[in-house]
């Protein structure tokens, strides 16, 4: 009797130790699944697109990064179907996948009662050129280098920058066009159409511009909606690249 009671205590224990480690299996692997979960649903992919090639449409060029070549421009250039302001003008011009978003922005803040219109786009190495003297001679260099990038080193180059302006060209590339109409509506829907608000007031030390709120860069709609989501403003701060007033 006392051998078979023995025998039903060891069975027990045997089992309740069966049970605690299987517990305690299950846990883990419970905590592991739940930690990959979080990192496949948090885990943005910030290698997805090269931020160096200058055909990425996530290429970042500031004052601490030049296009390489520094003379580079896009292939797939074309016009969008927008209200421009020169029609005709080289600048008017934005590569493909920014020419789509803008025409479906446009549309969009049409139908808002809104009317907007596109003041500069693309604009060429040499075209830079001219205009960042224009400014050094106007202004000094000092000047102008919170206002306009010098020659290689110009988003606008990328063909991915876009200046947008109302259609009655009130505030034209000044910074009142944050208080207008079409400006507010700008900066709350943009990123809906994979555009960020590129130099923005508060981050003039890490983008070296001083505020444009008229000045959009297309980056893909995943992207924008990852630094609104985030309140990203940058993309220095989320790439973690340099930046800064000075080449």
């Amino acid at each position: 009797m006392k051998k078979f009671l023995y025998i039903v205590v060891l069975l027990a224990i045997i089992v309740g130790a069966v049970t605690l480690v299987f517990k305690k299996d299950e846990s883990g692997s419970r905590t592991k699944s739940t930690g990959q979960t979080a990192n496949t649903s948090d885990g943005f992919n910030k290698k997805q697109y090269s931020t160096t090639d200058p055909t990425s449409i996530w290429v970042v060029v500031n004052k601490q990064h030049v296009l390489s070549p520094k003379d580079d421009a896009p292939s797939d250039l074309v016009v969008p179907n927008v209200l421009l302001r020169v029609p005709g003008n080289e600048s008017m011009q934005v590569r493909k996948p920014a020419a789509a978003a803008l025409e479906a922005m446009f549309a969009d803040a049409k139908t808002a009662g809104l009317n907007l219109m596109l003041s500069s786009g693309y604009r060429s190495y040499a075209y830079q050129v001219n205009l960042y003297k224009g400014y050094v001679k106007t202004d000094g260099q000092a000047t102008a280098d919170t206002q306009s990038a010098r020659p290689g080193y110009s988003e606008h180059q990328t063909g991915l920058a876009a200046d947008i302006e109302p259609s009655t060209q009130k505030c034209e590339v000044e910074q009142c066009f944050a208080d207008t109409p079409e400006g507010k509506w700008l900066a709350a829907n943009a990123y809906k159409y994979g555009f960020i608000i590129r130099y923005t007031a508060d981050k003039v030390n890490v983008t070296g511009y001083e505020y444009e709120p008229w000045h959009v860069r297309y980056i893909g709609k995943e992207l924008a909606a990852e630094l609104h989501n985030k309140h990203v403003e940058t993309l220095e701060e989320f790439f973690g690249i340099s930046g800064g007033k000075n080449y």
